[in-house]
Order: C-alpha cells, then structure tokens, then sequence
C-alpha cells in the first residue's frame, strides 16, 4: 500500500471508529451524536497525520516534536466538551457525553498514528461502556431510566405543571427536548415533548404515561 492509500484508510478508519462510539450516542439522544463524533474523530486523525508528515519533512534539520500537534488537540476538545456540558438546577448533565468526545479524539489520534491495535480496543471498551454500564443500577436495583414522548398543546407554564407532577413522583428530569408542531391547527399548535427521565426505584411506567395523560392540555402520552 501506498502512501496516498495508507493516509486514505487511516481517514476512513478513523470515520468508522469515531462512528461506531456516535452511533450509540446518537441511539440515547445525546447532543453529540454521530455526525459529531465522527468529524471529532476524523480531525483527530488528520492533526496527527499532519504532524507526522511535517516531522518526516524536517526530520534531522531540527529537534522538532511530532507529538506537539496532537498534545493541542488533547487539550483543545476540552472547548467543544465543555459545550455539551449543561447545568440544570442543581443537575449537571453531558458528563458522559463530553467524556466521549475527548476519548473520540484520542481514538483519532491514535489511527492516525497508526496504533490501530489500540484505538480498535478503546472504540470497543467505549461502545460498552456507555451502551452498558448506564444499565448497571437498572439491574441492581438503584436507578432507572425512561423516556416519555408527549403531544401537548402550548399552553404557558404547560412544561411546569409536568415538572411538578414528576417530581411529586420522584421523577428526575435528564434531558428534553421539544419540536413545535404548527401543521395541523396554526392558531393552537402542538408541542412534540420528549423527557429523559430518572427515578430512584424501579418506574411504574403505566402509573407515570396515565398521570402526564391525565393533565390539562395534554394529547397523547408514550414511552420509548
């Protein structure tokens, strides 16, 4: 294989690693998902290519450091982590998510230096853990996890009172996100609500999707 195909496969590995960690980002609806981690991952892999091909081009003309690259990017991904990091009351959330993006760019440090053997492991262990490891406290019994979808008219303070009755239910909220819907009746438009949610015990899924139903303004209610 040549050069120009040696940096061509590191390119495409790097996309296919970078992808497989933001496939399962992506499937939790996380802020960073697969495109993300993807390009995170792909620029990793450049910088360090990069850095090579200037320290072959200088190599015994200087005491030039090819590792200096790809030090800023280990120090650099801190900026784009830190924007997935949210701060909700006294909730903090994007931990993980930040986490990843800064592993991703390690994983395309590492393809682009050619230490295939180690960033193939590290994609593995990342896919696990965050595909697995969250379920943890599931199976023993301490925290879990659900996702509710609702439709709901927009009406004022219509997001408080379901914050309300979920904390009434010990519900924390994790993530939400929301998608106004104005196809069907533009004068009254729908709201596609959907909420990350987090309980101390085991969830009643049933008891939770007819308490949000039972609320004013409220159209259609279901777990995912």
């Amino acid at each position: 294989m040549g050069y120009e195909g040696e940096v061509l496969m590191r390119l495409v590995l790097s996309c296919v690693m970078g992808g497989i960690i933001g496939y399962e980002r992506q499937a939790r609806h996380k802020s960073a998902g697969l495109r993300t981690n993807i390009l995170v991952c792909l620029g990793s892999c450049l910088v360090m290519l990069l850095s090579q091909s200037l320290y072959q081009d200088v190599e015994g003309k200087t005491n030039a450091d090819p590792a200096r690259l790809a030090a800023q990017v280990v120090s650099g991904i801190g900026f784009l982590g830190a924007g997935a990091i949210m701060k909700e009351g006294v909730t903090v959330t994007g931990l993980t998510t930040a986490a990843c993006l800064w592993v991703v760019a390690g994983v395309g440090l590492a393809v682009g230096a050619g230490f295939y053997v180690g960033a193939g492991i590290t994609t593995a262990l990342v896919f696990l853990i965050c595909g697995y490891l969250t379920r943890f406290d599931f199976w023993m019994g301490h925290e879990t996890f659900l996702t509710l979808s609702i439709v709901m008219v927009e009406r004022p303070g219509q997001i408080s009172r379901i914050s309300n009755l979920l904390d009434m239910m010990h519900l924390k909220v994790r993530g939400i996100r929301m998608k106004a819907n104005t196809e069907r009746n533009p004068k009254d438009p729908e709201v596609n609500l959907e909420l990350d949610l987090e309980g101390a015990q085991r969830i009643d899924r049933g008891a939770v999707v007819d308490a949000v139903k039972n609320l004013r303004g409220i159209i259609s209610v279901e777990t995912l």
